[in-house]
């Protein structure tokens, strides 16, 4: 078999990972131990990110007339490739910080559903809460105010209303148009 046959499936299975991708995470993971590489590869897991290591030729070739082709310049040396379809931000989020733990694992580039971050792009990205973090603030937010409400108007029940003593004001003014006459 020649090597083009052999290498056509690898960059097809590159093609179709980041054909939907929302986001794709460009990684240089020398100097990990095999430990450290194996519980990053688990915590990318769980959150659904797909983790690979490929040949930066392959990359190359996946990468070419795609979104991701601004990430070329950055595939020199050991790359690895982070890729979720469902959460934009998991990817550097995790990346971020597990490096925390593991320095020698550094995000060189990325890029989110189409735009293009560099190192320190995507450092912000990874700020980022989850979309599952910005709904509950979100409802969190929403669901605030009602529940003062709530919790005023049964203040206002339990003290029996605008108070016991308190009656109503009678209407004392008369019509405007019938004390002009009555003056006259």
């Amino acid at each position: 078999m020649a090597k083009v046959e052999v290498k056509q499936p690898i960059i097809q299975e590159i093609s179709d990972s980041i054909k939907d991708a929302q986001s794709v995470v460009i990684v240089d993971y020398r100097g990990l131990t095999v430990a450290e590489d194996t519980q990053l590869r688990k915590e990318l897991r769980e959150a659904g990110v797909t983790y690979k290591v490929y040949k930066n030729t392959m990359m190359n070739f996946a990468f070419k007339g795609t979104d991701c082709e601004s990430l070329l310049p950055v595939l020199e040396g050991p790359s690895a490739i982070a890729i979720s379809t469902t959460d934009a931000t998991a990817p550097a989020r995790i990346l971020a910080k597990f490096a925390k733990k593991a320095p020698a694992l550094e995000i060189k580039a990325g890029i989110v559903e189409g735009t293009f971050y560099d190192a320190a792009g995507m450092k912000t990205i990874a700020a980022v809460p989850s979309r599952e973090e910005l709904l509950s603030k979100f409802l969190g937010s929403i669901q605030s105010p009602i529940t003062n409400l709530a919790r005023v108007l049964n203040q206002i029940a339990e003290k029996g209303g605008a108070g016991e003593g308190a009656e109503p004001a009678a209407e004392t003014a008369e019509p405007a148009g019938e004390t002009a006459e009555a003056e006259a």
